[in-house]
């Protein structure tokens, strides 16, 4: 008997005085002790369906149609206060952004203790104690010190962990986690995902696993949906339906997927975007069809049915023929022709000074890094959080002063900060941070934030308009993005307009921070034939700072292994991770 089951769930909205569907006629069942994946892109309508259990609609999105059972009781017509207190106790949820999710300025004890006062634990040493208990169930050290320590003075990993520690503590009956891994390396996204298979045999738990990530859906999920413009258009068994595509959409996401092994392939990229709720309201027929490179006539007449058993698809081009999108395989990079480097790093080193006077201590963030980076070269850097990739990107850009070693960036000593310096940096280098968030201007529209360097050269507002248009237009973003603020965008909305803005005045250089992290995998393959394509015109080169080793290899020429501080290894990437070397890239590449 399955223990959540949606039944032509629809959601909606009203835009323009027409009602516009969010989710359309939804159909899931998820047995209890099961994982069933919920994929798709940004905008597929993934947290909405997570939303719609958690009663945390957005204002002015409601349930419109169908029902949605948790136990044999729908939530949609459940009193309020019934339903509130199945939240946190029955139904737990994993929130996506774990920094976002917790309370800056509680302690963790102090949201761990609210939270186990509602689930009626009313003694304060009952509620250390399960917090301490709870904490060590997610393999979290020194559990009762964590208590005393803020969200900020954790890493991501051990964020994740309690709030992972939160979910499970009632032993809830089902888990909603809405891309609880995004964003982890791979190594703490390994241990977060067996933490939570292990919490969830323990108690025999169902989830619903929000993810755009499709290899570790296919390795952790029993079942899958995918979902295109609010509805299912394929589900069945998690590794049939990724491994054998029967919808065109998910063998799109499938081939612009990198792989980590095997012969290296093209990547499709999916044209255009995810179309908005209004678009969607004026479409007929199948709403994958403008994208659909099997789309024909038929496709746009009305809207195909979810038909099957076990394995239901709504297309009607299924089955695929088989040959149809077949990938494409790449050749092996040439080998590179020896040149002048652009960029020239010796024996480089940050140590952070923490503590008192009289008790210091010494973190060394970076220790004695060495590497070259050719003009059109990239470069990756890859390894666990905390192993000093991001210290010695920003070193490179001067945001950090480096303890000893030098620096020379095309000709020019860049080590020691000095006006010059940092002039010649300017029009050399840019970097793109790991947070958009962050990085962009909050008061300030597209349009200005992407064409800021030619606002400093002195152009004119004609061509910093034509300019933004241009840069949004190659990030596959809509025209009328440009009049928008970044609280307006999504998140891969506003790491799409952060690497634009780096590109609006092309750099011989490009420190890039994590800047796939988080975009689903059609947005991502945008963005890396968008680098490429660069790379082949204009020849600049990248220091492209990732935990995603696919996407390395798929990308980098070469690439660098960092573990506490030191660059354990490095080499081409095919050899790299063909046969590496050091004990720490195989664990890495295990992980993977």
């Amino acid at each position: 008997m399955s223990l959540l089951v949606a039944r032509r769930l629809t959601v909606a909205t009203r835009i323009g005085g027409t009602i516009v569907p969010v989710i359309r006629g939804l159909d899931i069942a998820l047995a209890p002790g099961k994982v069933l994946g919920l994929v798709g892109e940004s905008g597929a309508g993934k947290s909405m369906i997570g939303r719609s259990i958690a009663q945390l609609l957005p204002p002015g999105f409601g349930v419109t149609g169908g029902t949605l059972e948790f136990d044999g009781k729908d939530l949609v017509r459940m009193p309020t206060n019934a339903r509130r207190s199945l939240l946190g106790r029955d139904i737990a949820f994993i929130p996506q952004e774990p920094l976002s999710a917790l309370n800056p300025v509680l302690t963790i004890g102090d949201q761990m203790a609210e939270h186990f006062t509602h689930l009626g634990v009313r003694s304060q040493p009952q509620r250390l104690a399960r917090a301490v208990t709870a904490l060590e169930a997610v393999h979290l050290r020194d559990a009762a010190d964590l208590l005393t320590r803020y969200p900020h003075q954790l890493s991501g990993g051990m964020c994740q962990r309690v709030l992972i520690a939160m979910a499970f503590a009632s032993r809830p009956r089902l888990v909603v986690a809405d891309e609880p891994t995004t964003a982890l390396d791979v190594t703490v996204q390994a241990r977060i995902v067996s933490l939570m298979a292990e919490l969830q045999r323990r108690d025999g738990t169902a989830v619903l696993f929000i993810t755009h990530d499709l290899r570790l859906a296919g390795r952790i999920c029993d079942d899958v949906a995918v979902l295109y413009g609010g509805a299912v258009v394929e589900q069945g068994p998690a590794r049939v339906v990724l491994e054998t595509p029967r919808h065109p959409y998910t063998r799109c996401l499938q081939l612009a997927n990198p792989a980590l092994s095997g012969p290296r392939r093209a990547l499709y990229a999916l044209p255009d975007q995810m179309p908005g709720l209004q678009a969607l309201a004026n479409l007929h027929g199948c709403h994958f069809a403008p994208r659909c490179p099997l789309a024909g006539p038929e496709c746009r007449v009305t809207p195909p049915p979810l038909s099957g058993n076990a394995r239901q698809v709504a297309c009607l081009h299924s089955p695929l023929t088989a040959g149809i999108m077949s990938p494409v395989t790449l050749p092996r990079p040439p080998t590179a022709v020896a040149a002048d480097a652009l960029l020239t790093v010796r024996g480089l080193a940050k140590t952070y000074r923490t503590g008192t006077f009289f008790r210091r201590r010494d973190t060394h963030a970076v220790v004695a890094a060495s590497f070259d980076i050719t003009p059109g070269q990239f470069v990756a850097v890859v390894g666990e959080s905390g192993s000093g990739k991001s210290t010695l990107g920003r070193l490179v850009m001067g945001l950090e002063r480096p303890t000893a070693g030098s620096i020379l960036l095309a000709g020019q000593e860049v080590t020691r900060s000095s006006e010059a310096a940092r002039r010649h940096r300017i029009r050399t280098a840019q970097m793109v941070f790991q947070d958009p968030q962050s990085a962009l201007n909050p008061r300030r529209r597209v349009a200005d934030i992407v064409t800021a360097a030619l606002a400093a050269a002195g152009s004119d507002k004609a061509t910093r308009a034509r300019r933004a248009g241009e840069l949004l237009a190659e990030m596959g973003l809509a025209p009328e993005i440009a009049a928008r603020t970044p609280a307006q965008l999504s998140g891969g909305q506003r790491q799409r307009v952060n690497i634009a803005r780096a590109l609006c005045i092309l750099p011989q250089l490009l420190v890039a921070d994590e800047i796939v992290s988080g975009l689903d995998v059609s947005v991502q393959a945008q963005l890396l034939a968008l680098l490429q394509r660069l790379r082949q015109e204009h020849a600049f080169a990248m220091l492209f700072i990732s935990h995603d080793l696919s996407v390395v290899r798929h990308l980098c020429d070469r690439v660098l292994v960092m573990y506490r501080g030191q660059i354990v290894e490095q080499g081409a990437t095919e050899d790299v991770f063909a046969y590496p070397a050091h004990a720490y890239t195989k664990a890495l590449l295990a992980a993977a």
